[in-house]
Order: C-alpha cells, then structure tokens, then sequence
C-alpha cells in the first residue's frame, strides 16, 4: 500500500488493490482534491481514520441520456409540490448527508474536516449542489464536484420520500454533463439508470 507525500500526485493506476484502493494518507487540501478528481480518484474513509483514496476498477455512472423516471416519479413531478434550486444551500446539504440516519449505515464517512473541505471547494465554484424544497424547508439534495464536462457526484440526503431521486433526476435533465459520476454500485442509483463501466472507459471520458 503506498503512502502519499506532501507532493500532490498519485500512483500509477496499477497500485490499485482489488477493493479500489490506490493510496493512503495525503490531506484534504484543494490542491489534492482536485488532482484527484481529476484523476478519478476520491476519498472515503471514516473520522480517526488516515485517508484512503479509491479508484474502484468498475465506476458507477449516469449518461444523462440514460435516465429512468419512474411513473411514480413522474407524477410526483407532476404534482408541483417541491421546489428545486442550485447552489443555494450548500453548507446545509453537505450538513445534513452527513448527519442524517441511514438504514445502509452510510453518511458517517463525512468527516468534519471532509465537511469543511467541499465547503472550501464550493466557494472556489468547484463544489455543488442540488437543493429539494417543500414549504421552504429543506428536505433533500446532493452535492458534488464539477471536473470537466463531468458531475462528481459525493452524497445525497431525503428527508422526504423519493426526494434525493428529484434532485438526481433534475441534475441529469440539465444536461450540462457528460456523466454523473456515482462512484460506487448501489441499487438505489441503479433504478435511475445508472450502471457500471470499466474504469479505463470512464478514465478516457474524464480526462476528453
């Protein structure tokens, strides 16, 4: 397993172990973050933890093109109940995937000083959001990294039924991206359309 410098840069994509691990350690500076991304590389780890990055062999992705919206969706869209914006409340999105209970157990791999990073981000413009609204309240949204013609995607949250599927859908119904980038498989994404490429493919796409 390498351990990484204060020299921002990345091993060579064959270090990656079978579980997508390319490296441990390093920092949270934007520096990093953005070399990494750009790189198809992401942190996930847990709070007194190092650092781990991760290139996973197959990547998770949505071609907007390839967006599945459900009947049920539909006529929840249809229905004009919720509001959706962007970049109004990035702290609070970030806040809440991070707290929020969830039955998987995810969410409590952002760290406060993974928080405080994406937040850093975002005031560079690099870092977004998705916000859902009902009533003017908050009930769900995600953020991520824009990098290239390419959504990062990092976490999502719903207070609300279906809600973090609104925001998901209204992202690629932009059709500002290439590809969302959803990291790693999860059956929740999976029903939205999105599926796994090898990551070479993905690579190629990202660094066009």
């Amino acid at each position: 397993m390498i351990w990484l410098t204060d020299k921002i840069e990345f091993p060579p994509y064959e270090y990656t172990t079978n579980d997508g691990i390319i490296a441990l350690g390093g920092d949270l500076s934007d520096e990093r973050l953005i070399c990494a991304y750009k790189n198809g590389i992401f942190p996930w780890f847990s709070e007194g933890e190092p650092i781990v990055w991760y290139c996973p062999l197959e990547r998770m992705v949505l071609f907007p093109g390839e967006i599945k919206v459900s009947k049920s969706m539909r006529k929840i869209i249809n229905k004009g109940e919720f509001t959706i914006t962007e970049n109004k409340a990035f702290r609070e999105v970030i806040y809440h995937c991070k707290n929020i209970e969830r039955s998987d157990g995810f969410g409590t791999w952002i760290t406060d000083d993974m928080e405080q990073a994406y937040i850093n981000l975002h005031h560079k413009g690099i870092a977004k959001s998705i916000e859902v609204w009902q009533d003017n309240q908050l009930v769900g949204g995600l953020y991520g990294l824009e990098i290239n013609n390419i959504f990062c995607g990092e976490s999502m949250f719903s207070k609300v039924s279906n809600v973090s599927k609104l925001a998901f859908i209204h992202l690629a119904k932009k059709k500002e991206y290439t590809l969302i980038d959803c990291q790693m498989y999860n059956d929740h994404l999976a029903s939205l359309g999105a599926r796994e490429i090898e990551r070479n493919a993905f690579l190629e796409i990202l660094k066009a």
